[in-house]
């Protein structure tokens, strides 16, 4: 008997947000279902060399509004990517209105937080980056 990795699936109360959070960290929509009957919307994304549907988000909108959901979704845990620049993709967050809750001071390692409160780990492809600036002496805001 085997198991096979499918996808992570997160609640978003904005759907057009939580893309456009995603597609700051490089993942592209792979498919979209919508339920007119239940009401929904479920996006997947992945990177975009990694579009055979194994390594997708799956985002779930619901179009009647999802009052159950939690204002910090902490108890989710979070998403991790590799990433090719660290410091250039936390720059591109960070310039979009993005908090660094956890700078990549060590040039490996980085939290964020998507528009629903995923959180969401950010780590260095090969070797950490030399330590740099601004990141180096940046402070935790907030937790992830």
């Amino acid at each position: 008997m085997g198991i096979e990795y499918l996808h992570t699936m997160v609640r978003s109360k904005d759907l057009e947000k939580t893309m456009a959070f995603f597609e700051m960290l490089g993942l592209k929509e792979r498919q979209r279902n919508e339920s007119e009957k239940g009401r929904f919307t479920l996006v997947f994304m992945a990177p975009p060399e990694q579009m055979d549907g194994h390594n997708d988000v799956e985002i779930t909108y619901n179009w009647d509004g999802d009052d159950k959901l939690p204002d910090d979704s902490r108890h989710f845990g979070h998403l991790a990517y590799r990433v090719d620049d660290i410091y250039a993709l936390c720059e591109t967050l960070q310039s979009n209105g993005v908090t660094i809750n956890r700078p990549p001071r060590d040039g490996h390692m980085a939290f964020v937080r998507s528009p629903d409160n995923i959180s969401v780990e950010l780590l260095q492809k090969g070797d950490a980056k030399e330590p740099a600036e601004p990141w180096a002496s940046m402070e935790n805001t907030g937790h992830w």
